[in-house]
């Protein structure tokens, strides 16, 4: 009873403290800390704070983190994001709401290259959000469409989350990466659903192009200035101020100008590239995972050289120096997420939570299904709450060993926790992604919250469909197991 005590209070210390916004990787390691000391010293806390920042990190498996972030940081300054919603916005900006499609389509495109969720929200934000709200998309839609789909970069391979999914449970890392496609791509065609059949009602102008809008509103603004002038038609009427938020007509063009020719099909082709260098050279054995990851970061780097050869040496620094600093940041707390999260998974293991729970789960009289329903079903308060890494960290020792007691596949399960993970990237009141969008965006938080709304229904539809039919997630990772074997 004592013991129980003791857990309980450190969770909720835990949790106040994440609350609190104190840095994740110092919340799990003085919590974890302070539980292990009352459980067992001060002496054996000693040793675990001394031994642990090395044991936690110093495996060879590891590397592949940094080399899919150093990817990528790469891929983002490339200006891949960039070119592949210029291919997707031509293809499919004819239909109605085929701006947000085309938002959602570069997201897919572009987690598939990046593995960050907030990488992705980030890039997608400057692109498409203002274009969209020109276009006549409110800001609620807007804004929900490219927060919502920024998630991919959580369940589409290269996904860090993934990664660290598999390090920590001893999955493999080729069949868990191989296990997000399939689920990656439902989960956008899901949004695109919702686009098509509802979110283009919304849309005030549906019938006309961004391109048309900015058309017509020049036409409005001169206008406007030859009736003031007394009905002349001087040279400066043409050159009236649009009305604020009008697109420059320049940048248009950019994306709204093209021919199927002068598309810049070179950021498709580059996506391809890498992609086919991170998931082709693991499923066909070439390379290790850590290898791909290496090679993928270093054409990355070479496509970024290239992309900006004609703007300078310093250009090309500049990029490149900014890429291994937003990566060495990024790292850096990833790993220091990691040493934190083992400290306080020591304090679970002292305190026997995992063994305590699986006996608890295994003794209950309900079918398993049922019972890890319920246990994944708890993520989503988490995610509320705590931010996704957070999450993870937390239940993973607790829901894998339950899982895998229970007979459940473990990389199924990844997978679920990773979408539901994702799910709690969105959802108020923290929802990270939405943070960004808004940071980005200059709208409000409240109403970024109101357009992902509508859209997490199917994300909650695909994560039943996954939760019911564990082949559809299985079906990619055992033709991976075959090819290794």
């Amino acid at each position: 009873m004592l013991v129980t005590l003791i857990v309980l209070t450190i969770v909720v210390l835990l949790i106040v403290l994440l609350m609190l916004r104190m840095p994740v990787a110092l919340s799990l390691a003085l919590s974890g800390a302070l539980g292990l000391g009352i459980l067992q010293g001060t002496g054996y806390t000693t040793n675990v704070l001394g031994s642990v920042p090395f044991s936690a990190t110093a495996s060879f498996s590891l590397t592949i983190i940094p080399m899919f972030i150093l990817m990528g940081m790469f891929a983002m300054r490339a200006r891949i994001a960039e070119h592949v919603f210029a291919v997707a916005n031509h293809m499919v900006s004819r239909f109605p709401g085929g701006l947000g499609v085309a938002t959602v389509m570069a997201c897919a495109g572009f987690s598939a290259v990046s593995g960050s969720s907030i990488g992705t929200a980030a890039t997608m934000s400057k692109l498409s959000v203002g274009q969209m709200r020109a276009y006549g998309y409110p800001a609620a839609l807007a804004t929900g469409i490219v927060a919502i789909a920024g998630t991919l970069g959580v369940v589409i391979p290269p996904s860090t989350f993934l990664v660290l999914y598999a390090i920590m449970t001893g999955e493999s890392v080729a069949q868990i990466l191989a296990a997000g496609i399939i689920p990656g791509l439902l989960s956008a065609l899901g949004y695109i659903v919702y686009i098509l059949v509802v979110g283009h009602r919304q849309i005030v102008r549906p019938d006309a192009t961004l391109a048309d809008a900015v058309a017509g509103a020049r036409a409005d603004a001169a206008g406007a200035a030859r009736k003031s002038s007394g009905g002349s038609a001087g040279a400066g009427a043409g050159e009236a101020q649009l009305p604020p938020g009008t697109p420059d007509t320049e940048a248009v063009q950019q994306v709204y100008g093209r021919t199927l020719r002068t598309l810049p099909w070179r950021g498709l082709v580059r996506l391809c590239v890498i992609f086919l260098i991170i998931l082709g050279g693991m499923f066909s054995g070439v390379f290790t995972s850590t290898e791909s990851a290496a090679i993928a970061a270093f054409v990355a780097l070479v496509i970024l050289l290239w992309e900006f050869r004609r703007d300078g040496w310093s250009t090309m620094w500049g990029n490149v120096k900014g890429a291994l600093l937003d990566t060495a940041q990024t790292t850096s707390m990833v790993f220091m997420i990691l040493v934190g999260s083992s400290v306080f998974s020591t304090f679970l293991i002292a305190a026997h939570v995992p063994d305590t729970v699986t006996a608890w789960v295994a003794g209950l009289d309900v079918p398993p299904l049922l019972t890890i329903g319920l246990l994944l079903l708890l993520l989503l308060p988490l995610g509320a709450a705590l931010d996704e890494i957070s999450v993870l960290i937390i239940t993973i020792p607790i829901i894998y060993p339950i899982a895998m007691e229970l007979g459940f596949h473990g990389i199924w399960l990844g997978l679920m926790i990773v979408k539901l993970t994702a799910i709690g990237m969105v959802t108020p009141p923290v929802g990270m992604t939405c943070f960004v969008v808004s940071g980005a965006t200059g709208i409000r938080t409240e109403t970024v919250f109101k357009g992902v709304l509508p859209l997490m229904l199917m994300d909650v539809v695909v994560s039943a469909i996954l939760f019911f039919v564990p082949a559809i997630t299985l079906f990619l990772p055992a033709l991976v197991a075959q090819g290794a074997g």
